[in-house]
């Protein structure tokens, strides 16, 4: 099992506590995380989540620690164990669980669920599904802060079974190449799904997996969010005064199986008790009220408030709506207005149309039902210049059937 050097566990004892007001409200969103997801949990069991469901209690420090560290403009993109990074960069608790829930109104309206929420307005950028699938979306992103000449730098967030993965030497090797704004975080749970690391990598130093390729590495405590939040700020300022793309890895550990569907049978019950006695909570609380910053018993009240609050979110998305069934191709895919280009085609009538325009249309200008119909076929022809061709080959082939008679 990995685990922080004596070393990295002296200098961790040596960062100092931020303003007592960011240090309550660092706490208080590790307890959200906490409850959200113990609460997500639930609902699963009682079928109001649906599809799979990646539990990330026991890595609040690492979320919190890392999205503290970043600034506003900053970009965050993540895997699909994604609820707390989601939360920990300003989405609201409701719509991130009415989106579990399928509804309408939660934050990607319904269509993402527990794997693919996005918050563009808190530049989150996703999360998603394909293990290693968002490095290159984060070397892209990257890419772009530093073609407009920004500030902006890209927090990457993957775990450890997705360094194993093609995406992950292809984009260090370009990051480092084009000298990208980017941070690549690893978050070593111990486990790739369910094979341990040992089992899985034969470099179990994850943050020396970046030398070959131009990328230096870090590490830090993932159980301890001060430690986390040092370690990735020195990173993002590397990244954003020298463009030089970092690896970290944070070393930390999921109190719960890989989703919820896991029966965890690859680790024991000793093993993970073990664990437990780092809980970042419980860690952090302790260290506040050693400090003087939280009086004894306001921890229990903050996190009393917390839970509170994620009742009010439950009540919200069970009365939410869900999407209506005429809006299936709404937003399906379409370009912004910096790159021109067709929207996705809506087959339900004729001619290329976004989804969401359908319900704008006549009866004439939608035209037969069946989305296969003559009048789609034709559509489609005509907008792909399949006609012309069609009839300028016809042409062709009769003058050579009169050529032949000759």
């Amino acid at each position: 099992m990995a685990d922080v050097t004596q070393e990295e566990r002296e200098r961790a004892a040596q960062h100092e506590l931020p303003e007592p007001d960011a240090a309550r409200e660092w706490l208080e969103s590790m307890m959200l995380i906490r409850r959200f997801e113990e609460r997500a949990g639930e609902m699963y069991a009682k079928a109001k989540v649906g599809g799979f469901l990646h539990l990330a209690i026991g890595e609040e420090a690492t979320i919190v620690g890392a999205v503290r560290a970043m600034r506003d403009e900053d970009y965050l993109i993540s895997t699909y164990r994604s609820h707390g990074h989601a939360l920990s960069r300003g989405a609201d608790r409701n719509k991130v669980m009415a989106e579990l829930f399928g509804r309408e109104s939660g934050v990607s309206h319904g269509r993402g669920g527990s794997m693919h929420m996005f918050d563009l307005e808190n530049r989150f950028m996703g999360g998603y599904g394909i293990v290693g699938g968002n490095l290159p979306l984060a070397a892209g992103m990257a890419l772009s802060s530093d073609y407009r000449g920004t500030e902006e730098v890209t927090l990457c967030v993957f775990g450890d079974g997705a360094s194993n993965q093609g995406t992950f030497g292809e984009t260090l090797n370009l990051a480092a190449l084009w000298d990208l704004p980017v941070v690549f975080m690893v978050t070593n749970n111990q486990f790739g799904m369910g094979t341990a690391i040992e089992r899985h990598s034969a470099v179990t130093d994850l943050h020396r997996r970046g030398d070959g390729f131009g990328v230096p590495g870090m590490r830090c405590d993932g159980m301890d969010v001060l430690d986390t939040y040092y370690v990735i700020g020195e990173a993002l300022k590397k990244a954003r005064e020298e463009r030089q793309p970092v690896l970290v890895e944070a070393i930390t550990y999921r109190f719960r199986g890989h989703s919820m569907a896991d029966p965890e049978e690859y680790r024991t019950k000793e093993q993970v008790a073990e664990w437990r006695k780092k809980d970042p909570i419980e860690v952090f609380a302790r260290k506040l009220e050693e400090e003087g910053i939280l009086e004894e018993g306001e921890a229990e009240k903050m996190d009393a408030a917390v839970v509170k609050s994620i009742d009010e979110a439950v009540r919200f998305a069970d009365k939410a709506k869900f999407p209506p069934p005429e809006s299936l191709y709404d937003d399906i895919y379409v370009l912004g207005d910096q790159v021109k280009g067709w929207y996705s085609v809506d087959e339900r009538s004729a001619g290329v149309h976004p989804g969401e325009k359908e319900r704008e249309l006549s009866d004439k200008e939608r035209g037969p039902t069946d989305a296969y119909g003559d009048a789609v076929e034709q559509a489609s022809r005509e907008d792909l210049g399949l006609e012309k061709a069609s009839d300028q080959a016809q042409a062709e082939d009769d003058e050579a059937e009169e050529a032949e008679k000759d």
